[in-house]
């Protein structure tokens, strides 16, 4: 399906609406937002809705996935099997607001990286929205295998179409 399928997550589901953003696709989350603020953003914005609340996954005229397990790794698998999502693109979108992250070049990065940062590391993205600067820190490597076993997930799910 297109790049630009877009997700919105209830409150159950942070660690479910951080990981989809990590690789990549448009998800929304949002603590505050009521049930009836979910319903209604899913629909304006035409996002899949995706919760683990029965009565909320029975609103009409909306787009849901009832998520069934509370096991991360179950949630990714069921989300890639009953939603049509592209192919992930790591490391795109910004972790706190989710918009699309853009390359900066090491230079604009002075100031905005800690010094011992900047010195370590060539390679710098910039959330145009909320203004965090993101580099490949001492974490990157556990956040990539789990990104890996997340993408090779996508990969079994469109084998087996």
């Amino acid at each position: 399906m297109e790049r630009d399928m877009r997700l919105l997550a209830d409150a159950m589901l942070g660690t479910l609406a951080r990981w989809l953003r990590v690789l990549g696709y448009d998800t929304v989350y949002d603590t505050t937002f009521s049930d009836n603020e979910l319903v209604r953003l899913a629909r304006a914005e035409g996002r899949v809705l995706l919760t683990r609340d029965h009565e909320l996954a029975r609103r009409r005229n909306l787009r849901v996935l009832l998520i069934e397990s509370q096991r991360l790794d179950a949630q990714m698998r069921q989300v890639f099997k009953e939603v049509a999502l592209p192919c992930p693109d790591p490391y795109s979108r910004c972790l706190i607001c989710n918009t699309q992250l853009e390359p900066m070049l090491r230079s604009e990065a002075w100031g905005l990286a800690p010094p011992f940062v900047f010195i370590q590391h060539d390679q710098f993205h910039l959330c145009p929205e909320c203004n965090k600067v993101f580099w490949r820190g001492t974490h990157w490597g556990r956040m990539n295998e789990t990104v890996s076993a997340m993408c090779a997930a996508w990969e079994a799910t469109h084998r087996k179409e």
